[in-house]
């Protein structure tokens, strides 16, 4: 997410059979491999493949929301572009000149202290463990070969918060995703793997997502819609840490409404 961002990875990974049906099976290891990582619902509807010029375009790449947490996506991202040093692609350690991810829809909800994007961190971190902890399994998951990933960009994005999930409306609030770039991803180990190519670009985007840029906006938008207590259900409230609907219990979630987005 960084979108897309493990599964967009593999994309390259896979890039090394150098067969001529190239797109399906890049396919077909997105689709069963990204979910392995993230703990979540993640796929892609196309891949294209230049073999010629060692390029690809991945086309509506998914990536859903872990259990517990109500949108049905963290990230929608209708097209993206990847480079590949086509030089690079019999060696150990494939080399990617650029990924671009173009115009992605990022979803963010938080609930009390814990948001979507940091369990879905969570998820990729425990899969980058389990990965140097078995390289024997890490194998037959398609991921024995090194990544070096010279840029990585993100561009034109956009973080959305979707109210009805607070239970104050129908109403969606948005906000840009600052444009991200990052730049010789694996480089000082020599390459990484795809899981730990995943979790560098993934914590770089829930930075940003969690950045005063995108979340004083936010802020600002959940003030301007009158969110006050007498708003919120009930419901609301057990969603939000409360379990007793009392007195104290509606001043603590006083206290994380006003905070919704701070610490």
């Amino acid at each position: 997410m960084y979108v897309g961002i493990g599964a967009i990875v593999v994309v390259i990974a896979i890039i090394i059979f150098g067969i001529s049906n190239l797109g399906p099976i890049i396919k077909r290891a997105v689709n069963s491999y990204g979910p392995k990582i993230t703990k979540t619902e993640l796929h892609v509807a196309d891949v294209s493949v230049s073999v010629f010029s060692a390029e690809a375009k991945i086309k509506q790449f998914f990536l859903g929301n872990p259990i517990g947490f109500k949108t049905p996506s963290a990230v929608k991202v209708g097209s993206v572009l990847v480079n590949v040093d086509e030089k690079s692609l019999s060696s150990d350690t494939i080399v990617v000149d650029r990924i671009e991810v173009i115009s992605p829809e990022i979803t963010y909800e938080k609930i009390g202290k814990n948001d979507n994007f940091n369990t879905i961190l969570k998820n990729i971190t425990q899969a980058t463990d389990s990965e140097k902890g078995s390289k024997q399994e890490s194998e037959k998951e398609g991921a024995g070969k090194k990544l070096i990933i010279r840029n990585f960009i993100v561009k034109k994005g956009t973080v959305n918060l979707d109210l009805s999930v607070y239970e104050i409306g129908d109403k969606q609030i948005s906000t840009a995703l600052p444009d991200i770039h990052l730049k010789d991803i694996g480089k000082e180990k020599n390459g990484a793997s795809p899981a730990e190519a995943f979790k560098e670009v993934f914590s770089a985007l829930y930075g940003t997502i969690a950045s005063p840029a995108v979340t004083d906006v936010l802020n600002k938008q959940l003030a301007a819609s009158g969110v006050n207590l007498d708003s919120l259900g009930e419901d609301t409230i057990k969603k939000l840490g409360d379990t007793t609907g009392k007195e104290e219990g509606i001043k603590d979630i006083g206290k994380k409404v006003k905070g919704m987005f701070g610490n």
